[in-house]
């Protein structure tokens, strides 16, 4: 039955019904509701049996979490931002070692400079790690690729991160359907781990590999993370038949089919974008979207198809590599080598990606107007004052600080 609830508090009731057996939890906006409502269940013996370990930090969280999955245990946790960096040495651990645990990431922006609003720069700094991710675009997805998550988690042996966009997710009051209980228990069966950590059987695991064998070490989890493009549209399949509506798999094309232009993007703007290219469809424009749920492992072949058609790819970036460009737009371009790829960097520290924004960027790009990387709504006076700052003075001071100032007509 569709509610109206905070984002947060559907993740929260959705992961309850997934019925996890040990939480560690720490908190760092925007994920705090999301713990907070699960330490609030798991008292009131709403979610039971089931511990929840209120960790001294997100490492702590992470190894926690890793200790209690390879003892067997269905294991959830959340992170945001800082959060998810400060666990990053276990975040890689948990890959390695093939545990399923499933973990929210609440996207949030990387400092300094500090900033707690939305963007993807702290999952994707991981997305070499060995974690799948998937991206979810609307609160509803959020609830479902949950669900999907520990299903795939469990059936590949490897963990999962469910991203959704910290603050336009999170703290978003909607109508959202969250499963019953039955629903979940008759697609989500009983855990049965791979591999378990038992006094009975005694085994040791996170051993030394030296040279002669850790480059098929490696490549057997490249293999075992590929295999999630095949399970991930099954399980989003099955998930789809129980609860009635469309579960986004891999890629999601929006009127893709025949359009010269198409944009990539991932998250909640696609809200934003498919709104705006059908008003620009209205007008004669032949563009559509693709909408990536799965980043890691890349559904290659699934983009590949969808942008057999396109004459130009767009992508909408909300985080970038620093010296580079963009992150997803180097994928797009090994997926359809030869097709132009336009980067948009949108969005940076919450920034609003708005409609007349979109449709000024987009018929630049149709018009073959655009530049291969672009800064969305980048500040250029701006820009230049504090370049030309640096260049005049050797003690020129801190860049963040001299463009506030700037921004706000003060001088230092």
């Amino acid at each position: 039955m569709r509610r109206q609830l905070e984002g947060s508090r559907a993740v929260a009731e959705t992961v309850a019904r997934c019925r996890p057996q040990v939480i560690p939890a720490y908190p760092i906006s925007p994920q705090t509701h999301i713990v907070e409502a699960l330490s609030e269940l798991v008292r009131t013996g709403s979610v039971a049996p089931c511990e929840f370990i209120n960790a001294e930090s997100e490492f702590g969280a992470m190894s926690l979490a890793i200790g209690a999955s390879a003892a067997g245990s269905r294991t959830y946790t959340a992170t945001a931002s800082q959060g998810l960096l400060f666990m990053a040495e276990a975040v890689y651990n948990a890959a390695g070692l093939g545990l399923p645990v499933v973990m929210t990431v609440a996207n949030r922006a990387i400092g300094a400079p500090i900033n707690i609003w939305n963007d993807h720069s702290d999952s994707m700094s991981q997305r070499d790690s060995g974690w799948i991710q998937l991206y979810a675009d609307s609160n509803q997805a959020a609830v479902d690729l949950h669900v999907v998550a520990f299903r795939l988690a469990e059936e590949l042996s490897l963990p999962v991160m469910v991203c959704m966009d910290g603050f336009v997710l999170t703290h978003a009051v909607e109508p959202v359907d969250v499963p019953d209980q039955s629903t979940v228990d008759g697609y989500l069966p009983p855990y049965h781990p791979r591999q378990v950590l038992d006094p009975a059987d005694p085994v040791s695991i996170g051993a030394m590999v030296g040279p002669e064998a850790f480059t098929e070490v490696r490549y057997l989890a490249h293999v075992r993370h590929l295999e999630a493009l095949h399970t991930l549209p099954r399980l989003a399949g099955q998930w789809a038949d129980a609860v009635g509506h469309h579960v986004p798999a891999a890629v999601n094309p929006y009127r893709s089919a025949g359009a010269d232009t198409v944009v990539v993007a991932l998250g909640s703007v696609l809200g934003t974008l498919t709104d705006t290219v059908d008003g620009m469809r209205a007008e004669g424009g032949s563009i559509g979207v693709l909408g990536l749920t799965a980043f890691r492992p890349f559904p290659v072949e699934d983009v590949a198809e969808a942008l057999g058609d396109a004459r130009r790819v767009i992508v909408l970036e909300r985080a970038f590599s620093t010296g580079v460009g963009g992150i997803v737009s180097a994928d797009l371009r090994a997926a359809v080598p030869g097709l132009p790829v336009h980067t948009v960097v949108a969005g940076l520290g919450g920034r609003p990606v708005t409609s007349a924004g979109l449709k000024e960027m987009l018929t630049a790009g149709m018009g073959g107007d655009l530049p291969a990387l672009t800064f969305m709504g980048l500040n250029h006076p701006l820009v230049d004052r504090e370049l030309g700052r640096v260049a005049a003075q050797r003690r020129s001071g801190p860049t963040a600080e001299n463009v506030l100032a700037d921004l706000r007509g003060g001088a230092r």
